[in-house]
């Protein structure tokens, strides 16, 4: 069964170009307040377009492995080189799914391993692999040797209840402004986003019915018109039949 691709991103985006300036200025003022333009962390794993190897494009054509539904999916859109954030959408899955199935598709061979290796990291963080100092050690952020005292610094404060990633910032390894945003990112990921695409068809279609109404009313109409034409040369004709 073939996957239908419904570019709803692009559609929505397409429908925001065409807003007024002042309006887009609005938009952009408010997400730039909610978004650190420094940080691209979902942006790189969102926007990234997997690519399937010679193993990943065999699975796709004979599924000799008798996957779910999911997977075969994700595959034709990596095959249709759609990016991380289509796929999600034209699937009615949250990001935190996609990551798991894209990681899955990469330790399994049938997806290519990305250049960029922040990608495997961010992903493994939505997907639940990577815990947050497993995640800032992957990315660089932390060493070994800071997560390993980090680590130990954790458990003898644990009767303050606090969270392993206060910790890090109580050690200075990061800061609460870089903590919240992977969180905030993490938590939006399990959410799914469904654009509102069946608004524009169910206006088209109301609009093409109406049309076929009023064009059969017309038709209608020009049918009665001949018939009183019919009915009023009858009687012109009887008229002057008599008047003779």
């Amino acid at each position: 069964m073939k996957l239908v691709q419904r570019n709803f991103l692009e559609k929505f985006l397409n429908k925001i170009s065409k807003f007024p300036v002042w309006v887009k200025e609005i938009i952009y003022m408010n997400l730039s307040q909610e978004i650190d333009t420094g940080a691209d962390l979902s942006y790189t794993f969102s926007t990234y377009k997997p690519a399937l190897t010679y193993k990943g494009k065999c699975e796709l054509d004979y599924k000799e492995s008798n996957f779910d539904l999911n997977i075969y999916n994700i595959l034709e859109s990596c095959d249709n080189n759609l990016s991380i954030s289509e796929i999600a959408l034209n699937t009615f899955m949250s990001l935190e799914e996609i990551a798991g199935y894209f990681l899955f598709g990469v330790d399994e061979g049938y997806l290519q391993i990305p250049d960029d290796s922040r990608i495997l990291s961010i992903a493994g963080f939505l997907a639940g692999k990577f815990r947050t100092g497993e995640y800032f050690l992957k990315t660089g952020n932390i060493s070994q040797e800071q997560l390993d005292n980090a680590i130990n610094v954790y458990e003898q404060e644990t009767k303050e209840n606090k969270k392993f990633g206060q910790s890090l910032i109580s050690l200075g390894l990061i800061s609460q402004k870089h903590l919240d945003l992977i969180l905030k990112i993490k938590e939006d990921a399990k959410k799914r986003f469904v654009l509102d695409h069946n608004e524009i068809p169910k206006i088209k279609e109301e609009y093409v019915k109406k049309s076929d109404e009023y064009e059969k009313q017309i038709e209608d109409l020009k049918i009665e018109n001949r018939q009183l034409r019919m009915q009023v040369e009858k009687l012109i004709s009887m008229v002057k039949n008599n008047a003779e």
